[in-house]
């Protein structure tokens, strides 16, 4: 993004601004406002401008292949479409239940991707603007500088992020696009010296992690006022618990509360999502707009991700994030934040419970078990649910009888945060662009709405190519008043 943005002069009553594409988020979106000659805001939108196809990719492939083939959506959070895949092709296998070591080593195999990409897009994203300021400037907002000035915050940012690719490595057999799950458990076990080498630095991660939400409190408390309020939308929040309530990032059933923390439904299967959560389509993205049907497309858009788990569930099933939790629970008295930047705080309690979970798995026996893989009666039709990284993620499969897929439907966080998003850029560009002149550090504050969400957009669309980043200023007619473009 440019320095500064020429403005538009005449009589023209509306004019166009577009931040595109987003930066330090995961595929390529952009912003547009439409303001008028006195900087008044009229209409911000959150464009995805990749074209989004794996739903027909998937078509007419075996399933076998699926589990490999659905993760290429994203190098970031491959293990969760893996994962994803492979639960809704268990129900097509008939392994209704799987071996206790296939299910841990999944279990330690998601868990090493939540650690990651919750260390990935905090301290290699997101802590430019939160230790620089949203209004420092532009060549300051990036992970170097952030290792030039805070180097110990920047070094266990990477030591966290490598420990859960060792994590994958070890259970799916490589960091990025692995094979390790299977349509009815997995593929392989630890070894006694993998078990070891990732115990060596277990309880290191647990340490750091709990270091991480202390620093995200101290941003909190220093600047309470902006960290409550700053693009604050009330909504509703969707997400998976265990059966006794629990937060689990695995499994579980669909729960949802209103704007108030008030239970909407609870127990639900998530083979029944149908049920609850339509799809809307608008003109201007190629990113879907789900909405729960009971209250219709205008009023039942959601929210989902780390600070929907958090406030959805009953209790941690780890001590060190619980304690966090009941503190996060206290600090916004009972009821539920609506405050994008809580993501952040939600985030780094998931990672210590990442990083505690871990740690557990490891001083299992069962992770070194040989009984990997069950099968049973065959069906056609198999629906597999994770809360990935950035939020609930479902996977929707048909099978032929001979064994092509026929019916692909994912509908992955970010679609589901899709509302939610553009909700909360209006709110702040209303708040601080409204009426004043708009500069680049101003822009950055719609940025730093979106990716408090961590968007992973790559994942919701698809795209081929590389972007440039182009930012145009046009008027109402849509004619080009300034252009600026980098390569």
């Amino acid at each position: 993004m440019p320095a500064n943005l020429e403005t538009a002069t005449g009589a023209e009553k509306l004019r166009r601004v577009a931040i595109d594409p987003i930066s330090r988020v995961e595929g390529h979106g952009k912003i547009t406002l439409l303001l008028d000659e006195h900087n008044r805001v009229h209409q911000v939108r959150l464009h995805i401008v990749e074209f989004r196809g794996f739903e027909k990719f998937i078509q007419g492939r075996p399933y076998w292949e699926v589990p490999v083939m659905v993760q290429r959506l994203c190098g970031i959070c491959p293990v969760s479409h893996h994962l994803a895949a492979s639960k809704a092709l268990d129900v097509i296998v008939g392994a209704r239940r799987l071996t206790p070591t296939a299910e841990k080593l999944r279990r330690l195999m998601h868990y090493g991707q939540i650690l990651q990409s919750h260390a990935l897009h905090f301290f290699h994203l997101c802590s430019p603007d939160l230790l620089f300021g949203f209004d420092s400037e532009a060549a300051r907002r990036n992970i170097v500088e952030i290792a030039a000035q805070h180097p110990e915050t920047a070094r266990k940012g990477v030591l966290l992020r490598k420990f859960g690719q060792e994590v994958i490595r070890h259970t799916a057999g490589k960091r990025i696009h692995g094979t390790g799950s299977v349509p009815g458990g997995v593929n392989k076990s630890l070894t006694v010296a993998e078990r070891d080498a990732l115990l060596a630095d277990a309880y290191q991660m647990v340490q750091w992690s709990r270091e991480a939400v202390a620093l995200v409190k101290q941003l909190h408390a220093q600047q309470p006022a902006l960290y409550n309020s700053f693009g604050a939308v009330r909504a509703k929040t969707v997400s998976l618990v265990g059966h006794g309530g629990e937060m689990d990032l695995y499994h579980g059933r669909l729960r949802g509360r209103d704007e108030n923390g008030a239970i909407l439904f609870d127990g639900v299967d998530y083979a029944d999502y149908g049920k609850l959560i339509e799809e809307q389509v608008k003109p201007w993205s190629y990113m879907k707009f789900p909405y729960l049907k009971s209250f219709g497309a205008e009023t039942g858009w959601y929210r989902v991700g780390p600070l929907s788990r958090v406030q959805n569930c009953d209790l941690i099933p780890t001590p060190l994030a619980e304690i966090e939790r009941r503190e996060f629970v206290d600090y916004c008295g009972g009821m539920p934040s609506q405050a994008p930047l809580a993501y952040h705080w939600a985030r780094m309690i998931e990672m210590l419970h990442a990083a505690e979970t871990i740690k557990d798995l490891l001083h299992d026996d069962d992770v070194l078990g040989s009984e990997l893989t069950v099968c049973g009666p065959r069906a056609s039709e198999g629906v597999g649910v994770i809360e990935a990284p950035r939020g609930t993620l479902i996977h929707h499969y048909r099978v032929d009888d001979d064994d092509l897929v026929s019916t692909c439907n994912l509908i992955v966080s970010t679609t589901h945060n899709n509302q939610a998003m553009n909700e909360s850029v209006r709110e702040v560009a209303r708040r601080y662009l409204h009426g004043r002149e708009v500069t680049e550090p101003l822009l950055n504050h719609l940025e730093v709405a979106v990716r408090a969400f961590d968007p992973c957009l790559s994942c919701a669309t698809h795209a081929l190519g590389k972007m440039p980043l182009i930012v145009e200023l046009l008027d109402v007619d849509g004619n080009t008043v300034s252009s600026l473009r980098r390569d």
